[in-house]
């Protein structure tokens, strides 16, 4: 009751799951963006395509049982496919099994004209995506038609996606052709699909940005998240010998061979600028 009235109490949704608390949302959630609408020099060339693998799945279970309502953060996704389309690129958006894309809707920035925009163009595809079997029997073969893979974060990127043979599939064809890979804030947990199978870690020795797992720990103080995380992201990466190069909740993006990360939603314009400069450059 007490946490009702300081509004730190997390918003207990329909299906059980809880959202983010009123001040949670307020010192975490803003109306617009910091996107910078750059006009980039467009890419004209054979490699225009990039997969987004998104998160099809809403509730991440903490480690106390409750369920935190999640899915894709749509600032994470959106700034950086807004500078990428800028710099002349195409989407293909998958998700596991093809069922809709999941959007942390609260965290929608609803008075930027920009995100709504891409939001708009892409919202058949969004409810329709390809199921990553289809795109592994149809576009394996047509790497030459792929500039990058792009993991949006949000907590959702944790549910399901790590365990997914399929990703680990995806994150090894983009290694092995020489494509990007593109990440932030949670969406790295992707990459330890690359272990299923007793198979070795894809990225150790790489600098990686990646959400700081203080953060997470200290967010149900306030009621941003219902309870502790399943496990420390960023410490998971460290033990298969990723060198982090964050430690806050900050604008922090990094390069690291084809690897292209960043930290939080905060750096999800650094994130997009970074990309959409670094494929005009390696690929033009």
């Amino acid at each position: 009751m007490i946490k009702k009235v300081l509004g730190i109490a997390p918003k207990l949704e329909l299906d059980g799951s809880f959202s983010p608390s009123k001040l949670a949302l307020k010192m975490g959630v803003s109306d617009k963006t910091d996107f910078e609408n750059i006009s980039y020099k467009k890419y004209k060339g054979k490699k225009s395509k990039i997969l987004v693998i998104f998160t099809e799945s809403k509730n991440l279970k903490m480690k106390n049982g409750k369920y935190f309502s999640t899915g894709n953060h749509p600032v994470e996704a959106l700034l950086p496919m807004l500078h990428l389309k800028n710099a002349g690129f195409e989407f293909v958006i998958a998700t596991p099994t093809g069922k809709p894309v999941v959007f942390e809707m609260w965290a929608f920035p609803k008075n930027d004209e920009h995100v709504n925009a891409i939001y708009k163009e892409h919202r058949s595809n969004f409810d329709k995506p390809l199921k990553l079997s289809e795109f592994i029997s149809s576009s394996l073969e047509h790497a030459d038609s792929y500039a990058a893979v792009f993991v949006p974060g949000g907590h959702g990127a944790m549910i399901g996606i790590p365990e997914d043979e399929n990703v680990g599939k995806i994150l090894r064809w983009a290694h092995e052709n020489a494509l990007f890979t593109i990440s932030l804030c949670h969406g790295p947990g992707a990459f330890l699909a690359t272990t299923l199978n007793e198979q070795k870690f894809l990225y150790t020795g790489y600098n990686m940005a990646v959400f700081p797992d203080s953060v997470d720990n200290k967010t149900p103080m306030f009621g941003y998240l219902p309870g502790k995380m399943p496990y420390g992201l960023s410490e998971k990466l460290k033990s298969l010998g990723v060198n982090l190069m964050n430690t806050k909740m900050d604008k922090t993006v990094c390069k690291d061979r084809k690897l292209i990360t960043g930290s939080s939603p905060l750096a999800s314009n650094e994130l997009g600028k970074l990309a959409a400069k670094t494929l005009l450059s390696e690929l033009n």
